[in-house]
């Protein structure tokens, strides 16, 4: 499977670099995933703004993703602009179990947005009342 990985302080970008992630590619995207979740990266955006077709073990693979995200920080789909991959989404409803953003820049600003609402919730819950 062909991939990019951009990793910064606060995030990564996974990009898939191939047109279809399906049953052939899943096994090595599931491997991927969770290396990547063994590591300190505490939100994770998954950019298919290449892909052009998904079928539903690159579902599985999706929320597996989310799963493993799930309790750390952010999971977000970012560029699934392709019809068929709109399409899967709308159909699978996966928009309504993790965010699916339009660009990665636009991904970028949801998690600084996300990491700096669970900072401000952290101090409101170390202060105590009065």
């Amino acid at each position: 499977m062909k991939y990019s990985v951009d990793r910064n302080e606060r995030y990564c970008v996974f990009t898939v670099l191939e047109k279809n992630l399906n049953s052939v590619s899943a096994p090595d995207f599931k491997s991927e995933l969770i290396l990547l979740s063994n590591n300190d990266i505490n939100n994770f955006i998954l950019d298919l703004q290449h892909v052009e077709y998904i079928d539903s073990s690159g579902l599985s693979c999706i929320l597996t993703g989310n799963r493993l995200w799930k309790r750390r920080g952010s999971f977000v789909l970012s560029g699934a602009n392709h019809p068929s991959v709109k399409k899967l989404i709308e159909i699978s409803r996966l928009n309504t179990i993790l965010p699916v953003v339009p660009t990665v820049e636009e991904s970028i600003d949801y998690v600084m947005m996300e990491e700096l609402q669970r900072e401000l919730q952290g101090t409101e819950e170390e202060t105590p009342e009065e």
